[in-house]
C-alpha cells in the first residue's frame, strides 16, 4: 500500500505524473528519522541524496581554518534540503549537514530519479524548480550580506520563520548571520529599546 504522504508530495513536485511514473518514484523514497546531532551529509561526501524535510531542522555549516563552525544554511519543514555540490557540480559537499532536533525526511536518490525520468518532460519541469530553488537560497544569502544590516538580516529571519529563536543556539544564529553572539545581543538590545513601553 501508498503512504499517501508520498503520492501528495510527489504529485506536488511532478504536476502531471502519470501513476505508473509516480508509482516508480514513490518504490525509491525512503522515509528516514534522524536523531539530534545526527549528521545528514557529510562534508567530502559526494551525496545524491535530495530530501524534504516533513518535520524538524537541519543545519548546515563549515568549519574555517580556526575550527569554528559557520552556519551557512537552516531548513525547516516543508523545504528540501540536499549537497548544491554534489547536485549542481557532481563535487563532494563542502559543508556538513546534520539535524538539530528530531527530523523526519522523504528522500530520494537524485541521480536514480533522473535515470529513471529520462526524456519525461514533467521531470525537467522539477528539475528546473530543484535548480532554481538551490540558485534563488544562494543568490538570497549572497544578497542579504550585500543589501542588508545584520540587524536587518535578523528581523528578516524571524519574519520567515517565528519559532526558529526558540529551536536553534543564539551561536547557530550569530553565525547565520555572520556576527558573533556579542553583537546578536546588542542588536536584541536595540530592538528592545525601541519598542514602546
Amino acid at each position: 500500500m501508498l503512504d499517501s504522504e508520498k503520492i501528495e508530495f510527489y504529485l506536488g513536485l511532478f504536476k502531471g505524473i502519470d501513476s505508473e511514473d509516480l508509482l516508480k518514484v514513490i518504490q525509491g523514497t525512503q522515509q528516514r528519522v534522524l536523531a539530534p546531532g545526527e549528521i545528514y551529509i557529510r562534508e567530502g561526501e559526494n551525496s545524491q541524496r535530495l530530501a524534504y524535510i516533513k518535520e524538524g531542522l537541519i543545519r548546515c555549516y563549515h568549519v574555517n581554518d580556526k575550527g569554528d563552525e559557520i552556519t551557512v544554511l537552516l531548513r525547516w519543514e516543508e523545504q528540501i534540503i540536499a549537497s548544491y555540490d554534489s547536485i549542481l557540480l557532481h563535487k563532494p559537499s563542502r559543508f556538513t549537514y546534520h539535524a538539530l532536533e528530531p527530523t523526519t525526511v522523504l528522500e530520494v536518490n537524485y541521480d536514480e530519479m533522473e535515470r529513471l525520468l529520462e526524456n519525461k518532460p514533467v521531470f525537467e519541469k522539477a528539475r528546473y524548480h530543484f535548480v532554481l530553488d538551490m540558485l534563488a537560497q544562494s543568490l538570497e544569502r549572497i544578497e542579504s550580506f550585500v543589501l542588508q544590516t545584520p540587524e536587518e538580516r535578523y528581523l528578516q529571519l524571524i519574519k520567515d520563520k517565528p519559532d526558529l529563536l526558540q529551536r536553534i543556539s543564539d551561536k547557530h544564529v550569530a553565525t547565520l548571520l555572520g556576527i558573533t553572539p556579542v553583537s546578536l545581543s546588542r542588536i536584541r538590545k536595540r530592538i528592545i529599546s525601541r519598542q514602546p513601553h
